[in-house]
């Protein structure tokens, strides 16, 4: 015998409360299924939710974009007070800027004249005698009877 289930439908809404824990778990830089277990909701919850109401991607984004504020803040505070570092990184990712990289290589070598002579005398014995293998005929062959 079939029983019927009672269907229970959840309704996802866009309260303050949510609202506001999605923003706090985007303000701390949460995303996807972990902004959405952070602000107490279900992964499939919150992106039905998001789906059904701007709101609350406005609220994700919203956060985002204050917790990138106040990283900057702190980063270029730090700067202005003398933290080369922290003057560096703003340098390096908000302006492109890269540091010149200079390669200083120095080679101390010292020649003998009297050994490249000689080297150079040893190839050209060795050219000689390999121009004269190959100018010299093959010896004959005997034929076997």
């Amino acid at each position: 015998m079939f029983q019927s289930l009672p269907l229970t439908i959840r309704e996802v809404k866009a309260t303050e409360a949510r609202l506001n824990a999605i923003y706090d778990a985007a303000k701390l830089g949460l995303k996807g299924d972990n902004l959405a277990l952070a602000a107490g909701m279900a992964p499939t919850a919150y992106r039905q939710l998001c789906e059904l109401d701007r709101v609350a991607q406005l609220a994700e984004q919203k956060g985002r974009a204050d917790g990138e504020l106040l990283a900057s803040k702190q980063l270029h505070k730090a700067a202005l007070e003398g933290d080369a570092k922290a003057a560096l990184e703003i340098l390096k990712h908000q302006h492109g800027w890269v540091a010149k990289q200079a390669i200083s290589v120095e080679v101390d070598q010292r020649i003998s004249i009297t050994s490249a002579l000689a080297a150079a005398n040893e190839r050209a014995l060795e050219f000689i005698e390999a121009e004269v293998l190959e100018a010299r005929p093959a010896p004959a062959r005997l034929k076997a009877a």
